[in-house]
This record gives structure tokens, C-alpha cells and sequence, in this order.
């Protein structure tokens, strides 16, 4: 686990790095896309939120949902992502969302730093967020 000192500004900067936030998308696309088809299917969305458990946890602890609920909340992300309603969903579909996403993760942070504990994850948009405002201070 690391701990990062994040603000609104710095995810709105990982979002603008057209390059930065593709690349990031596009590997957790891929990683999702579990049989490699070149778009996700409901079963493959569910498994990846399921993996980060976002749901069933309440700031750490485990929580008890009904599996019927849980199934109407996955169902709804789905519909959410797939914009064309194609029964699946494409590269751009999901990039479009997660960047809908962050934003409204950085909209929520606002301007003022806060202090985060992220679970080590390759995959961590925020942690790729607060990693590409280090490299440019770094480099400054």
C-alpha cells in the first residue's frame, strides 16, 4: 500500500496527457478483456470490478450485499459503459467512460490536497495519476 497526496488538478492532468491516459486505459482494457475479442463482455466487466472490489467494501471492511443486488449494480455499470447498446463494449466506449470517471473524480477532489492510502495495483488510475505529476516535478 502507498500513500499519495492527490488534488483535483492532478487527475485533470493525467486525463489531459492524451498519451498517458490512452496508455493506462488501454492496458487495463486489455487485461480485462479476458479472451482477447477486442471488446468486453458483461461477464469480463463484472469479473474486473469484482478484482478491485469496490462494492463489497466499506472503507476496508468486507460488506454483505445481496448477489441479486449486486447483479442490478453490475448490469447498470454495463449498460452505462456501452454506449452504442451493442451488448458489448469497445475500446473507445470504455475509454470515453473512465474518462467521464476521473473527471468527476477530480470535480470531487477539487483543489484541495488530500492524503491517500492506494493498495498497490499496476492498474490504479489515481496512482498513475499522482506517478505522472511526480515525474514532472521530478524533471523540472
Amino acid at each position: 500500500m502507498g500513500v499519495v497526496i492527490i488534488d483535483g488538478s492532478t487527475v485533470r492532468a493525467f486525463v489531459d496527457d492524451e498519451a498517458q491516459f490512452n496508455k493506462c486505459v488501454d492496458e487495463v482494457f486489455a487485461a480485462l478483456d479476458l479472451n482477447g475479442d477486442g471488446v468486453l463482455s458483461r461477464a469480463e466487466l463484472r469479473k474486473g470490478f469484482e478484482t478491485i472490489r469496490l462494492i463489497e467494501t466499506h472503507f476496508g471492511v468486507d460488506v454483505a450485499t445481496p448477489p441479486e443486488q449486486l447483479s442490478q449494480l453490475y448490469d447498470s455499470i454495463f449498460e452505462k459503459f456501452d454506449l452504442d447498446q451493442s451488448g458489448t463494449i469497445d475500446l473507445e466506449e470504455y475509454r470515453l467512460e473512465m474518462k467521464k470517471i476521473m473527471l468527476a473524480i477530480a470535480d470531487g477532489l477539487g483543489s484541495s490536497p488530500i492524503q491517500m492510502a492506494l493498495e498497490d495495483n499496476r492498474d490504479n488510475f489515481l496512482q498513475k495519476a499522482a506517478d505522472l505529476e511526480a515525474s514532472k516535478i521530478a524533471s523540472s
